[in-house]
């Protein structure tokens, strides 16, 4: 059936609420608008799916959110009763239809007999990752769109470790939702079924996530010296982090200023342009206050608190945004200190981080005796290696982080955790500031001990119904014509994440990189940077990572300006 067809079938559905057939209707007469809504199907990948808000079989509403649920509903009947019992937690953030997307989830599994269990307002991803473990329940659902801007809204599901579904589960579920056809034919449940099988997320289990965070403290004795002195900003950007970061920095005694412009939620998060803390421009109104009150670090986290951004005064007292790969380090470095000063750092010690995030990591890991293990981008691939050796004991993990501003210490959530990022960022500051020096200073100490290391990252967009379908056509051209060189500086390997192969290009030598499959291009440079290619997996860009290694700063920064200028040549052919 073509898209017009679908269109007016949808329209003229007597099932179709009042809001569907007034914005529909709205669109009768442009034709873009009705093939981008009705030409496709929103994808549902191994991170849920994510779209624009609207009406139609490409976007985000309650009718996709119910067939999605509906798939899942599918896949736990066939896995028994008891997992049926078991039940699945339901979350979500603070943007537009968020709550209602929840509800409809929940109903969707009332109506299949199954049990949910639904907060009773906004928790960020770590509080839901948390909750599917600690309740047992056999999966989660979490409705955000993460950092993307206001018009879009998503749909993650967990597994029932807590951390994002594997590849393998998500298979069947979509299997389930493709056979689904039926848009607007979601089953209803009835009265009873909603009191007897919707139930609230006890409130306990919000008491025990803070419990568990405390557990993980590194610096207590700094803390209780510096925390209450400490001048800290931080912004929730109106997402659902306020009251756990605000509530974890209180119970280890550290003094937080929020922004108030920012603190309640905001469906359009009218005072910024994106709410991604990885950009200085989201945290301004928290650094214009803390030039205000004379504070010395900022933070800021997403709508879904899973990523932190970090703002810190630099050598000349103004405040510099760091990247997510820059508080990786700082992170990495902190905690491997201090569990080895404390000589708790275990002997099979192991760090895991995505392949696009920094090549500083390994530096630092070997100097500490510690394992790093790289994943495809994506915190579940992080998870599946605690969930390994939690089963098989062969490392214990310690620390794992994404360039995208995402981190995780502990294993109470198998996501990224802005919450307790946010506590050990804050103890890392009255750390550095109880030894007498500050995080920046740190960070040079960093670059002059294991060398300079700059890390950029670069999003092309892209537009249109066939969108994703372009991007991978990029990433197919360039595995197609492998470069041998950006500018000046060689290519020693070539990674084809799509064939999990590495090609060693001056022995021709071909060996297995042994990871999930992608479709990502990874160049490895002769002097130790590296360049990668891939298109995201949950907004339309294409992404290209630099990480450039030199003797200082500004010799990265003239080597960058090269790599890209290669890279915008090639990508023209």
């Amino acid at each position: 059936m073509d898209y017009k067809s679908i269109y007016e079938n949808w329209l003229s559905d007597k099932r179709l609420n009042a809001e569907g057939e007034s914005e529909l209707e709205n669109i009768k007469d442009n034709e873009k608008e009705i093939e981008y809504r009705f030409g496709a199907e929103l994808e549902f990948g191994t991170a849920g799916m994510r779209g624009l808000i609207g009406y139609g079989t490409n976007m985000m509403n309650v009718y996709t959110v119910k067939r999605a649920t509906q798939g899942l509903a599918e896949f736990i009947k066939g896995l028994g009763p008891a997992a049926m019992v078991r039940g699945v937690v339901i979350s979500y953030d603070t943007r537009r239809k968020s709550r209602e997307f929840a509800s409809a989830a929940a109903e969707v599994l009332a109506a299949n007999g199954i049990v949910s269990y639904k907060f009773d307002d906004v928790h960020p991803v770590p509080m839901l990752s948390f909750a599917v473990r600690e309740l047992n329940t056999i999966a989660g659902i979490m409705i955000t769109a993460s950092h993307n801007p206001k018009q879009y809204n998503g749909y993650k599901v967990y597994g029932e470790d807590g951390a994002q579904m594997s590849p393998e589960d998500t298979d069947v579920v979509v299997k389930y939702i493709n056979e689904i056809t039926d848009y607007l034919g979601a089953p209803s449940p009835t009265i009873e079924q909603i009191r007897r099988l919707v139930k609230p997320v006890p409130a306990k289990v919000d008491k025990k996530y803070y419990k568990e965070l405390k557990k993980l403290a590194l610096s207590k004795k700094a803390v209780k010296k510096c925390g209450k002195s400490l001048k800290l900003v931080y912004t929730p950007v109106h997402g659902s982090g306020y009251v756990p970061v605000t509530t974890i920095l209180k119970k280890i005694g550290v003094n937080a200023t929020v922004v108030e412009e920012q603190k309640n939620s905001d469906t359009e998060f009218s005072t910024v342009q994106v709410p991604n803390p990885e950009y200085k421009e989201t945290l301004s109104m928290g650094i214009a206050l803390a030039d205000k009150i004379g504070a010395t670090v900022v933070f800021g986290t997403d709508p879904d608190s899973d990523r932190l951004g970090v703002a810190v005064k630099n050598k000349e007292g103004e405040f510099e945004a760091l990247s997510g790969n820059q508080v990786g380090i700082l992170l990495l470095d902190y905690i491997l200190t201090r569990l080895k000063e404390d000589n708790a750092l275990p002997a099979n010690a192991a760090v895991v981080k995505s392949f696009v995030s920094t090549g500083m990591a390994k530096p630092i890991c070997q100097k500490f005796g510690v394992t790093l293990f790289e994943t495809p981008v994506g915190f579940k691939f992080i998870g599946e290696k605690i969930k390994l050796w939690e089963r098989d004991k062969s490392h214990t993990y310690v620390f794992g982080f994404e360039e995208s501003c995402g981190y995780l210490r502990g294993t109470h959530a198998r996501d990224k955790d802005a919450v307790v990022a946010s506590m050990l960022c804050a103890e890392m500051v009255c750390y550095y500031t109880y030894i007498g020096k500050t995080v920046y200073q740190r960070l040079q100490e960093i670059y002059s001990e294991y060398g300079y290391v700059l890390d950029c990252n670069v999003s092309i967009p892209f537009e249109g119904l066939n969108a994703m379908k372009e991007m991978n056509a990029v990433v197919d051209g360039l595995k197609a014509n492998p470069a041998t060189e950006f500018d000046i500086y060689k290519v020693a390997n070539v990674r084809d994440y799509s064939k999990n192969l590495k090609t060693d290009l001056a022995t021709g030598a071909v060996t297995e990189i042994g990871s999930p499959l992608t479709n990502c291009v990874y160049y490895e440079l002769e002097n130790g940077s590296f360049i990668c290619v891939r298109p995201s997996g949950t907004e339309p860009k294409l992404k290209i990572y630099y990480s450039v290694k030199s003797r200082n700063k500004a010799e990265a920064e003239e080597a960058l300006e090269k790599m890209q200028a290669a890279v915008k040549k090639i990508l023209k052919k």
